[in-house]
């Protein structure tokens, strides 16, 4: 019965296990299991003891005298470590009963099965309550598995079930869910049948998932979802919340399109018997995929009416069914090959892009991919996708550069992991450059079809591995199919770090008709590396385009390239194009003693690169005319904000107007010719630059000043224009805002509503009016509120009007729609840099803490980082001793239910104070201490070193391998449970006191020692109970007799029976137990 779910959030549930063991002696068991309250384990019906310890609770223990990151760093990575599933451990040990060794050591099968329960999880499962009135099918309350596609590497299914949390540990599955009948569970798999109880109240859905399958690709949504069965493919079924079915008609009309472009690719068929679309809303954030089922953002759904939305969702869309290929089905042999599987649905993905909205925009993409990875690498200093480390232990650590450890996922910056899949699809795409696409595409249908193949077979490790690709795998595939050899390539970009820093010039010797070109690189510089091998250029001259290889071999290079044509003196001829194309040109701006119009360097973007290339301002300008490539268009604008002539301006002019050029070309133009006519204020003739622009080309001819009908039958104009509504509007605001340079004061008067300046006045006026109209009429997404928060802000900064948190404040509330909140706490990140205002940084780290929404914590974190309050080579008052405790302790402990979180907390401790000890600290006690006794001095004891992120630090955790406790006696359930209960009151991690919601599942595992290939039936109930703990419903749920209730009514601890259950020091409880 849902009666006030908003407080009684939590699940219960067991597990059922079945273990194939591969080696003698296995008398323990390790899983990974955080936040669950383990009440029973059991072992082929025989009780078995068990041991729980999460070092990662707590990275640092009773630590008061470091606060610096290197320890921190250090003791993270040597934490996640001794749980890490891929080196055999868990933070959950089961010892098997001395019973069961003897069929343990025979391989025969075991089974174990665990019974837990969860309360208010603060990771893993995500429970949305609106507060409204109503039931909770009414309000739309809806539960879903809250890790995102790239959340998804750091393995956090551990959070709301036990399990081997690892991808390279495939197992078939069986999943039960028990939810309100007027709710809908939808899982990874079929669904076999839907059974309702006796009182109809309550119905369980059944699952079977016969694909192997790893526990980080099953996932989980409940809620009174609308279905729709899509029309085009009747496998595949799409559910939204209520009263969304319209949208999401429309926004799904089309998917069918992807699966048969991607099957049609492939020569694959798509490979699991079903696929389910899931909309939910406070996603992690816009889609993230699991087996056969893909759960995505609300906020992506859109209707008819909204133009600008349809292509962010169709990529999404594309992104995700890409994954189901290589990441869900295909899965990853190891951490280090994380990098094969997302360049792989990157890559592939690149290709939908290419056939559905064009060459320019594939190729624009691809441009503004490569200039991302490439800023990134030259600020941090390098992204390396094929880690490796010297007998499993980070002695030689391969990323110095970076404050932080790539041993594992789950302790990598947020930042770094986007940079890493974006360098992954385009190494693929040299890879493709290398040895062709065709090749490229035979490899992946080669991997597939063995994984297919693989995944019919009942349980047999070997041919299951097939299943998971390792870099050797893949690069062993490639050679057999291709013939090549790419081992140099994958050395330079995948086992390296850096990018390649290109700076080139020239001169044209006009006696000997030759192009004297000279490239140099910066290969000493954070971030880069040297490039030795061939690079293309491209030169285009008066008798056509000619291509070049060059090749690098040292640090400068000089090169002769012959000259094809001679310098024309007033000779007219039409100059031939590279692709093909013959045109005529305005000859009288270049050299009349050189046949060169232009020189592109790697024009193919075949390199990892930066090139800063010198050439003279009329030869961009013919560039951009003239040039073809969407690419070498934006690399002339580019280069011409550096050139404000009249020239400049009128070659923007020309493209802009230019109804044939790719429409990001002309906005980007736009946007350059601005630059250019502030720059050129003092020279400027004529009307205002944009001005007259707008009017030729969108207003009547016989009345200027009204705007012409909307005709987008050239579509792209659409873009260029604007003029949607919401869309329209908002810009409208934006383009006000920054008409307004920043205010004059005279002798410090203070700005108020009185003496606003007129200008600033009217726009006051007109933003002020959006925003209520906005509360009585709200735009798609907000669109309108959000420019106006960004135009209030950019006010105040300027001086117009008086600096005040409060608006922000109230619009960065939750309740809001998401994209007002962050365009809020955008505004209140900068107040609080700008006034160096102590009251908002505790506000804003007061959400980080408490606010229900993960994407907003994980976000402000990400805001302070890209606009610090300060940093850690300025001096500011808000530098003090409690800021650095306050953060601190959040990510020592306060973020343990959230990798992604703690990362983020680690990069903003960076950002303020630095790998080392906070300069604001007070001094430790005495470095030395004198001890008269002995006469000598030594270190104090209570100050430790600083370790380097990349040392191995000398206590690493235990990971209960070798720890010396009774494991022998097997407890009696009841009394170890009451005995230990005053633990699972007392979480060690900040958070409210839990509550309770019920889930469950089971499932099957093959040992080396530890889980390894294994077939998982999971069954999981989901409960919505009323605040009297009914423990009938939760007993009748679990299928408990009589005798073995769950001890739920917490009542004072009855005294255990001697010896039983009193040898294990720590129970799983609440999060941080």
């Amino acid at each position: 019965i849902v009666q006030k779910l908003s407080t009684l959030r939590g699940s219960i549930g067991y597990v059922e296990l079945t273990i194939f063991p591969t080696v003698v002696n296995l008398n323990r068991i390790k899983l990974n299991s955080k936040q669950c309250r383990i009440y029973r384990v059991r072992v082929n019906d025989l009780e078995a003891p068990f041991l729980y310890n999460d070092p990662t609770l707590e990275v640092c223990h009773h630590e008061s005298k470091q606060r610096n990151l290197n320890y921190f760093s250090s003791a993270y990575t040597a934490a996640v470590s001794a749980v890490d599933p891929d080196a055999g451990h868990g933070e959950l040990v089961i010892k098997v009963p001395s019973e069961l060794w003897k069929q343990g050591d025979d391989l025969k099968v075991l089974k174990v099965y665990i019974e837990f329960s969860l309360d208010q999880p603060k990771g893993g499962l995500h429970f949305v309550v609106p507060d409204v009135e109503g039931s909770m099918a009414e309000r739309g309350a809806h539960v879903f598995g809250s890790c995102d596609e790239k959340m998804k590497i750091f393995s956090c299914h551990r959070f709301w079930f036990p399990c081997v949390d690892s991808y390279s540990e495939l197992c078939t599955w069986k999943l039960e869910f028990t939810v309100d009948a007027s709710m809908v569970a939808v899982s990874c798999g079929d669904l076999v049948e839907t059974i309702y109880t006796h009182d109809m109240r309550k119905k369980t859905f059944h699952y079977v998932l016969p694909i192997p399958t790893a526990a980080p690709n099953i996932s989980l949504a409940v809620g009174p979802f609308e279905i729709l069965v899509d029309p085009y493919m009747h496998e595949v079924t799409h559910f939204c919340l209520p009263q969304l079915l319209p949208l999401l008609k429309h926004s799904m009309s089309f998917l069918h399109e992807i699966f048969e472009f991607y099957e049609e690719i492939l020569t694959c068929r798509y490979p699991y018997s079903c696929f389910k679309t899931v909309f939910v809303d406070e996603a992690y954030v816009q889609v993230s995929s699991y087996a056969s089922m893909s759960i995505f953002s609300t906020n992506l759904l859109h209707s008819a009416m909204i133009i600008d939305q349809t292509p962010q969702t169709r990529r999404c869309l594309a992104q995700a069914l890409a994954q189901q290929f290589f990441g869900c089905f295909i899965s990853r042999m190891s951490w280090a090959d994380e990098w094969v599987l997302k360049g792989i649905s990157g890559y592939i993905y690149g290709l939908y892009l290419k056939k559905t909205f064009g060459v320019n925009e594939y190729r624009h993409w691809i441009k503004e991919e490569l200039d991302k990875i490439v800023e990134y690498e030259l600020k941090m200093g390098g992204v390396l996708l094929h880690p490796t480390f010297s007998g499993g232990k980070e002695k030689d650590n391969p990323t110095p550069h970076l404050h932080f450890s790539i041993k594992h996922p789950h302790t990598l910056s947020w930042e770094y992991y986007k940079m890493f899949q974006c360098k992954a699809h385009l190494v693929m795409r040299l890879i493709e450059n290398r040895i062709s696409m065709e090749f490229m595409l035979q490899v992946f249908n080669k991997l597939l079809s063995l994984a297919s193949t693989a995944s019919s077979q009942k349980y047999q490790s070997h041919m299951w591995s097939q299943m998971l690709l390792s870099t050797h795998a893949f690069l062993k595939s490639i050679s057999n199919v291709s013939g090549k050899d790419i081992g140099p390539l994958i050395k330079q970009w995948v086992d390296q770090s850096g990018v390649v820093k290109f700076f080139g010039s020239f001169a044209f010797n006009r006696k000997r008709n030759v192009l004297e070109l000279e490239i140099r690189q910066d290969y000493t510089s954070s971030g880069t590396q040297k490039y030795v091998g061939p690079i293309k250029v491209t030169v285009q001259e008066l008798d056509g385009s000619f291509n070049h290889m060059l090749q690098i071999e040292e640090n400068s290079l000089k090169h002769d390239i012959p000259c094809h044509s001679k310098s024309r003196r007033n000779k007219k001829k039409k100059i031939p194009l590279m692709n093909g194309e013959e045109v005529d040109m305005d000859l009288s701006a270049m050299d009349a003693d050189s046949p060169l119009l232009w020189i592109r360097i790697d024009p193919d973007m075949s390199i990892l690169r930066k090139v800063e290339f010198e050439q003279a301002d009329f030869m961009w300008q013919y560039q951009l005319r003239y040039e073809r490539d969407v690419v070498a268009q934006e690399e002339a604008i580019s280069a011409l904000e550096k050139f404000p002539t009249p020239a400049s301006r009128l070659a923007l002019t020309d493209i802009l107007e230019q109804e044939q050029c790719f429409y990001k070309v002309r906005m980007q133009a736009c946007f350059c010719l601005a630059k250019i006519a502030n720059a050129m204020v003092s020279t400027w003739q004529g009307p205002p630059a944009m001005k007259s622009l707008f009017t030729r080309m969108f207003c009547c001819k016989s009345c200027p000043n009204i705007v012409k009908t909307n005709n987008f039958i050239n579509f792209q104009s659409y873009f260029l224009q604007k003029f949607s509504d919401n869309y329209y509007r908002a810009d409208l605001i934006k383009a006000l805002t920054n008409s307004l340079t920043p205010a004059i004061s005279i002798n410090n008067e203070v700005r108020t509503v009185d003496n606003l300046n007129a200008d600033v006045r009217l726009i006051l006026e007109e933003i002020t009016r959006f925003l209520n109209m906005e509360k009585l009429l709200p735009s798609f997404r907000n669109t309108i509120t959000v420019s106006c928060l960004r135009a209030i802000r950019q006010l105040q900064k300027n001086g117009h009007i008086p600096s005040d948190p409060s608006l922000f404040k109230s619009y960065a509330q939750y309740g809001h729609f998401v994209d007002v909140r962050i365009a809020a706490l955008e505004a209140l990140v900068d107040y609080t840099r700008v006034e160096r205002s102590s009251g908002e940084l505790q506000w804003l780290l007061s959400m980080v803490q408490n606010d229900p929404v993960h994407y907003v914590r994980h976000k402000i974190l990400g805001l302070l980082c890209k606009n610090p309050p300060f940093t850690k080579t300025t001096d500011s008052a808000l530098c003090n001793e409690a800021l650095v405790d306050q953060l601190w302790k959040f990510m020592n402990s306060g973020a343990s239910h959230d990798w992604r979180l703690r990362c983020d907390a680690v990069n903003l401790y960076y950002m303020l104070f630095g790998l080392t000890r906070p300069s604001c600290l007070p001094l430790p006690e005495l470095g030395l201490v004198l001890n008269l006794k002995e006469k000598k001095a030594v270190l104090n004891p209570t100050i430790k070193p600083e370790l380097g992120v990349g040392a191995v630090m000398d206590t690493p955790f235990n990971t209960m391998e070798d720890e010396d406790i009774d494991m022998e006696t097997v407890h009696d359930s009841q009394a170890f449970i009451h005995h230990h209960l005053n633990l699972l009151e007392r979480p060690s991690t900040p958070g409210k006191h839990p509550h309770t919601h019920t889930h469950t599942h089971t499932h099957t595992h093959t040992l080396h020692s530890r889980p390894e290939n294994s077939s998982y039936s999971v069954q999981c109930s989901f409960i919505y109970m009323a605040s009297n703990h009914n423990n009938s419903h939760l007993n009748q749920a679990l299928g408990n007799s009589g005798k073995e209730k769950l001890p739920f009514n917490r009542k004072k601890p009855a005294k255990p029976a001697s010896g039983r259950g009193t040898h294990l020091p720590q129970l799983v409880g609440g999060e941080g137990d």
